[in-house]
């Protein structure tokens, strides 16, 4: 609970912190600093549980919140939150559990070689290290586990306004977590790795979507 506090916290921090930066820089034009937001589905991997437990290939809702800053045109990094919840598949062991993750990504305007697309429309590749917290719920509450993992993922954004485009998010992310020992900590919780698809909107909060494109 101390740890998810903290991690809104520097949330809060760094979005105000870009703010600042924004206003200190919007005269020249240079800053482009975004809000993200996604809603979508998640497929955890089956590797990630043990015995007789099993999660839904499908899994919803995945909820993805960002903050982009590109510092130079296509050029950037991103700090990301994201919450997913995983449940059991049909006919096995009944669990559910929350999968949250903190992400500092490196962000790449991949617009230059993808130069066949439509005006509007633009890919972003992302990869970078993260911090994944797994909280199992119901009967196993205290099989929580943490770990390093890695994200690597691709937008692809649709233009609908200078400052507002939807988008698809596709990210992998891949859990760096131990084997559970003994066994029975690992009932009910999961230390593997995650596919998830969102949907969602990026806000420019700072210049112009398209000025460096």
């Amino acid at each position: 609970m101390v740890l998810g506090f903290r991690i809104y916290k520097a949330l809060f921090g760094l979005l105000c912190s870009l703010m600042f930066v924004n206003n200190v820089l919007s005269q020249e034009g240079t800053s482009m600093i975004k809000a993200q937001f996604a809603l979508g589905i998640n497929n955890p991997s089956s590797n990630g549980f043990v015995g007789s437990f099993e999660g839904k290939p499908v899994n919803f809702p995945t909820v993805d919140l960002g903050v982009q800053y590109m510092f130079k045109p296509k050029l950037g990094a991103k700090l990301s939150y994201s919450f997913s919840r995983i449940k059991n598949a049909t006919n096995t062991e009944r669990f559910k559990l929350n999968y949250s993750r903190v992400n500092a990504l490196f962000v790449v305007d991949a617009n230059n070689v993808l130069s066949f697309l439509p005006p509007r429309m633009g890919v972003f590749l992302h990869l970078g290290p993260g911090y994944t917290m797994v909280k199992p719920l119901d009967n196993y509450t205290q099989n929580k586990v943490s770990f390093i993992n890695l994200l690597l993922g691709a937008q692809l954004h649709y233009g609908l306004s200078d400052t507002l485009s939807v988008f698809t998010d596709i990210s992998y992310t891949s859990g760096f977590g131990k084997d559970f020992s003994p066994v029975e900590s690992g009932f009910g919780s999961f230390n593997g790795n995650v596919l998830s698809i969102t949907f969602g909107a990026s806000v420019s909060l700072s210049g112009c979507y398209f000025c460096n494109q």
